[in-house]
């Protein structure tokens, strides 16, 4: 009887222990879960306004390019190698792999090379000038 009741409270005292290891393994994947799932939200959010601002730059070389190649003069002639310079990083960007390790610095790359081209052509440089969000918080066309 004495090791029936020694086993009955041993069970009662390690039920805290148990119950701690079980709680924490429980929390620790339904954090891990969570994390998952935010993750993924943010990764994507992120990889849309990359996407948006690249695009941008894209659509904003290729129209000035289009507008100053039957132009002669020495100062178009400097603009449309910038604008080709800008065009070409962009067509180098990663855009099929979201783990490139120089990710930001090729970004910083594209954004130096856009801030050039608007100086040379006398445009405003904020990227965000060009944005204009709609009611929904989206982009508006």
């Amino acid at each position: 009887m004495s090791r029936e009741s020694e086993d009955l409270f041993d069970c009662i005292l390690m039920a805290d222990d148990r119950f701690h290891v079980e709680g924490y393994q429980e929390g620790f994947n339904e954090g891990r879960r969570q994390g998952m799932i935010d993750g993924r939200k943010h990764g994507a959010s992120h990889g849309a306004k990359i996407s948006s601002e690249v695009s941008f730059y894209y659509g904003f070389g290729i129209t000035w390019k289009c507008l100053l190649q039957n132009n002669d003069d020495v100062k178009s002639r400097k603009r449309l190698k910038a604008l080709e310079s800008l065009i070409g990083l962009i067509q180098k960007f990663p855009h099929k792999d979201p783990q490139f390790e120089n990710l930001q610095e090729d970004m910083e790359k594209v954004r130096a090379k856009f801030r050039q081209v608007c100086s040379l052509l006398n445009v405003p440089t904020d990227f965000s000038d060009y944005v204009k969000s709609g009611g929904s918080g989206g982009m508006s066309f």
